[in-house]
């Protein structure tokens, strides 16, 4: 496993973290999502991200049981506010009170006294970004989160996010997006303002919810027990990507990976990799064996030709537009 630093700061995480979004608490039974974690950590994933609006907050709570016993300053743990975790009008958003309450009942999911990074899972557009930004200070100042970043935020949130922190002393350092081969929203307008800001990239979705891995093929059904048939394993994000278009292409990848020695899933994680403004990719698993494959990306460079090859085979299904950064415009 080799290591980068998060953005500008000097925390050093694994290139290769591990996510539960969708999986502990939902897809996977806990037996199998503790597997899964373990299998990370022996392979030497470091880094862990989660969220409080996972599978409803089971999700913090699972990936607490998985690291249990292991010592905590062994591993860096990634949590974030702003989805609904309750019925009540402030129990969302980015206002003061829901994060400060946000960031208790994250700690005490986690049973830990605090989180590596606590990140803004979107933007508030009905909360000042003043008022959101001094939340997040006192929130480092009390100890309970050791750096700040943010997720699915736009160039311009971005770059006014880092101003404020600048002038709070607030250490600001990534940004959460979608990014893969297949989705380069991230490359125009966020990766520079990023650069600028010193924020790095923790990207999900480096292999497209599955897409990646030419594990559908076009003309055929999804493969029974697959995310895009599993309801729980959000098929509805997957069903982007189930065009017979898209999956042709994919296909393309197939003997490009063969010539860089990589599985489908591998030559994906290394793609994302190879922005130098990412700091990790974001891979999850339902079987420990898909944990083993994906963290054999670690280290691998790919050539300039190899690059062109990926870019000409899926050039006319990529995604681009800057615009569709995900920012809703009111709170869900």
């Amino acid at each position: 496993m080799e290591f980068r630093t998060l953005g500008r700061s000097g925390l050093y995480i694994s290139e290769i973290a591990y996510g539960n979004w969708i999986t502990h608490g939902s897809q996977v039974e806990e037996d199998a999502a503790i597997a899964c974690v373990r299998t990370a950590l022996e392979q030497g994933i470091t880094t862990f991200d989660t969220a409080d609006v996972y599978a409803g907050t089971r999700a913090e709570t699972v990936l607490a049981k998985a690291l249990d016993g292991v010592r905590r300053a062994d591993y860096e743990l990634f949590t974030k506010v702003y989805f609904a975790v309750g019925k009540g009008r402030n129990a969302r958003g980015l206002s003061r009170k829901h994060i400060l309450e946000g960031i208790d009942g994250s700690l005490r999911r986690l049973n830990t006294d605090y989180v590596d990074l606590y990140q803004a899972h979107r933007y508030d557009y009905e909360t000042p970004l003043e008022e959101t930004m001094l939340a997040f200070a006192d929130v480092v100042r009390a100890g309970k989160a050791l750096y700040i970043g943010v997720s699915e935020w736009r160039a311009e949130e971005i770059a006014r996010a880092a101003e404020l922190a600048r002038e709070l002393h607030v250490p600001l350092i990534s940004n959460q997006p979608q990014y893969s081969m297949l989705w380069r929203v991230i490359e125009a307008e966020v990766v520079p303002a990023s650069v600028e800001a010193g924020l790095g990239q923790i990207c999900f979705s480096p292999i497209a919810q599955g897409v990646l891995t030419g594990k559908y093929r076009p003309g055929q059904p999804a493969p029974s027990g697959s995310r895009a048939t599993d309801e729980k394993g959000g098929a509805d994000f997957v069903q982007r990507w189930m065009s017979e278009d898209v999956l042709t292409r994919v296909q393309l990848l197939a003997p490009l990976a063969d010539q860089a020695g990589l599985t489908l899933a591998q030559l994906a994680v290394a793609w994302v990799l190879q922005n130098p403004n990412v700091s990790a990719a974001i891979i999850g698993a339902s079987r420990p064996e898909q944990v083993t494959e994906n963290v054999a990306a670690s280290g691998v460079k790919l050539d300039a030709d190899l690059l062109a090859a990926i870019d000409a085979a899926l050039e006319p299904v990529v995604e681009r537009d800057p615009a569709l950064t995900r920012s809703p415009r009111t709170r869900p």
